[in-house]
């Protein structure tokens, strides 16, 4: 993993999304693994039914992620800030706003479950606030 880029954190992020009522509703049909790389550093998560079933840490290349995010670590960093700047509070104002936060592969499938992938990045920033 990165220097200086604690990523300790996803567990709790895992059992805050598996217990989360609203996304075991909007999450119903949202099934796929997508990526995270945090700078240099990239966690992939297997979700069914909208539970993160499996965060696998640095995936290899036979880990086939559908679509995910990528930026660098500054970019995550202000995300998961206590009171974070504008336009970085968000999954939808970083994907339109913020050039460096780019999505990869198929972003028809991000944004067909796009309900359920904002809950579970707000859910993800909930976790990593004063983690990071």
């Amino acid at each position: 993993m990165s220097e200086d880029f604690n990523l300790s954190w996803l567990g709790e992020f895992q059992k805050k999304a598996n217990a989360d009522r609203e996304l075991g509703i909007v999450g119903e049909w949202f099934s796929t693994t997508f990526s995270v790389s945090f700078g240099s550093t990239r966690v992939a998560f297997k979700i069914a039914n909208g539970r993160v079933e499996e965060i696998m840490h640095d995936p290899r290349f036979d880990v086939r992620a559908i679509f995910g995010f990528s930026a660098p670590r500054e970019v995550w960093q202000k995300f998961f800030a206590q009171t974070p700047p504008p336009l970085y509070h968000d999954l939808f104002a970083m994907i339109m706003r913020i050039k460096e936060f780019v999505i990869e592969g198929d972003s028809l499938v991000a944004m067909q479950n796009a309900r359920a992938l904002h809950r579970m990045m707000l859910l993800m920033r909930e976790a990593g606030i004063g983690n990071v």
